[in-house]
């Protein structure tokens, strides 16, 4: 059975591009045939509407590959029960890479013209001077 459910186009070629990435990094076998066969259903469904801009999807791709490898050593860190420095740094990394993953969903929505979009609302935790992960300072707005 499927169910078929009304998303925003910046979610559609979110979830293709975590698909995308789940093929690569999945074994061969059962777990990597379903997700084959999603991203094959939904890559038709972006295909017959013309849903294709490769420098967002690519960006995507980027950032999408990021959380993966940042989620990765989380849990990696989660099993040796290690909270450090590093922890901390990659948890922040989550939501930064989040934020940036939000704003190429809406320039896609904002693109295409999408009648549904994802709303986001946090604390401002971009504060001036303050630094992301990594080192580099905000600006603030």
């Amino acid at each position: 059975m499927i169910v078929e459910v009304p998303v925003s186009i910046g979610e559609l070629l979110d979830k293709l591009s975590i698909l995308r990435i789940k093929l690569k990094n999945f074994s061969p076998g059962p777990k990597r045939d379903n997700v084959q066969r999603e991203h094959d259903a939904l890559q038709t469904v972006a295909d017959t509407r013309g849903l294709r801009h490769p420098e967002l999807e690519t960006a995507l791709d980027q950032v999408n590959g990021r959380l993966w490898k940042v989620e990765d050593e989380l849990r990696v860190l989660e099993t040796r029960q290690d909270f450090g420095m590093e922890f901390i740094a990659l948890a922040r990394a989550v939501y930064y890479t989040n934020d940036e993953r939000a704003a190429l969903k809406q320039r896609l929505n904002t693109h295409f013209g999408s009648s549904l979009v994802e709303e986001k609302q946090y604390v401002d935790y971009r504060a001036p001077g303050a630094t992301e992960p990594g080192g580099s300072t905000l600006g603030g707005d």
